[in-house]
């Protein structure tokens, strides 16, 4: 028996004792079976469960495990699954490190907060699971630096859920983009139209028992228990998300980093307002981002360009010889006034998705990460966070993207990481 560690055996060996786990096998280089991938989910909410169904109607899946701090939704979650599965053995479990103690799982979803999303992932990987992962990938820039660092060591798969990636409509974008017909993309728009719901006052009370309130809050700030700000809702508050635009972000910005990833990120600036009531998320939030050579605007309104005020959600891209705006499942090409959905000289090079859970099945068994792995999503989310930033600060931002820093901004830096309530910082962050 080998009883030397590397450095990178080391670090896991000496998270997995803080977490209890130290008796488990190392399942770093453990694949999944052949036959069937067992997978556990943690949260079990509105997304949680198309979780469940989406894998549950899988052949190559086996859902062994449901986690919910809200002891109600993991066992309404078991009653869903047996509707499908009269047979299944799956467990319940509050605690999602229960649920990472056992080496017979090979893979997690996550759909709690966001607050939650980064240090579970983190866990799950040291703990020898491949990751299905809800948007936004992390609640801070720097969680999805130590998401990332984490993957990499511990070569676990990861697939972000933005679940329209993997839809036809986004893949012929990139393609109609990529083939240079629309000529140099200079000016690219973003919108999303909406803004949160009013919430006019919190109503603190003792949390009903069904919930573990502290650890729903885990690394948040402490906070007394008021249902106005927990589950769906927590959304509208920055303790926890970033609102409208944070949970919109991702749906649209992938056709972007899909199409033609923006590099060389210079400056931010955001203009908005906060929501009224108890609410603290924008309202509104429009945003101009210069990266190299693209400029990059969002805003909650439908620009003032052609076809997109039919839309809610939508990408314009400029282009010198022509224009496309899509959404999820549109597109409308414009070259010398000449309007068209398509342009079939132009081939399919990009393979299409069987699905995304599937993509991500097909993954864990390959060993080769899915399309939208994390390396693309933390490229893809880091744009939002700083946004958000210039939104609290009410200021333009310069940004270095080669340090990922802020430029001679202390207050803007700050913003980056939020440290960890000492009881939940699981990963010594």
């Amino acid at each position: 028996m080998n009883l030397s560690l590397n450095r990178r055996d080391f670090l896991r060996y000496s998270v997995l004792t803080t977490l209890g786990l130290q008796f488990l096998p190392y399942a770093g280089l453990r694949a999944a079976s052949s036959d069937r991938v067992r997978i556990a989910h943690i949260g079990l909410g509105g997304m949680g469960l198309s979780h469940l169904n989406w894998f549950a109607n899988l052949p190559e899946a086996e859902i062994v495990a449901l986690c919910d701090v809200d002891i109600n939704r993991a066992n309404e979650a078991l009653i869903a699954l047996k509707k499908i599965h009269p047979d299944t053995k799956a467990q319940v479990y509050q605690d999602f490190r229960k649920v990472l103690e056992r080496s017979d799982i090979d893979a997690v979803t996550i759909a709690t907060p966001d607050h939650w999303h980064a240090q579970i992932a983190i866990l799950a990987f040291q703990a020898g699971k491949d990751v299905y992962g809800e948007k936004p990938l992390s609640y801070s820039l720097r969680e999805g630096q130590l998401m990332l660092k984490a993957q990499e060591e511990t070569g676990k798969i990861f697939q972000l859920g933005t679940q329209i990636h993997a839809g036809d409509n986004y893949h012929r974008v990139a393609e109609l983009i990529q083939s240079g017909e629309l000529g140099k993309i200079k000016t690219i728009r973003l919108w999303k139209t909406g803004e949160p719901p009013l919430i006019p006052s919190l109503t603190y009370q003792a949390p009903p028992p069904n919930l573990d309130w502290d650890m729903w809050l885990g690394p948040a700030p402490l906070s007394d228990y008021a249902p106005e700000k927990c589950h769906f809702n927590y959304r509208y508050f920055m303790e926890y998300s970033g609102g409208f635009f944070q949970d919109f972000w991702c749906h649209i910005a992938d056709v972007v980093w899909m199409s033609m990833p923006p590099s060389g990120l210079s400056r931010i600036s955001a203009n908005g307002e906060r929501s009224e009531g108890v609410g603290d998320t924008p309202k509104w939030i429009d945003v101009d981002f210069k990266f190299k050579g693209l400029d990059l605007h969002w805003t909650t309104n439908a620009p003032d360009v052609p076809g997109a005020k039919e839309r809610g959600i939508g990408a314009f891209f400029e282009g010198s010889k022509g224009t496309l705006i899509c959404d999820y499942g549109t597109r409308e090409i414009r070259i010398n006034g000449q309007v068209m959905e398509d342009i079939p000289e132009i081939p399919k090079t990009i393979p299409r998705s069987p699905g995304h859970q599937q993509n991500f099945l097909d993954a864990v068994k390959s060993r080769s990460q899915p399309e939208s792995n994390l390396r693309y999503a933390r490229e893809m989310t880091l744009p939002m966070h700083l946004a958000l930033t210039s939104f609290k600060l009410k200021s333009s931002l310069k940004w270095n993207s080669k340090t990922e820093t802020f430029k001679n901004n202390s207050e803007a830096e700050a913003t980056l990481w939020r440290p960890y309530r000492e009881k939940w910082n699981l990963i010594g962050a």
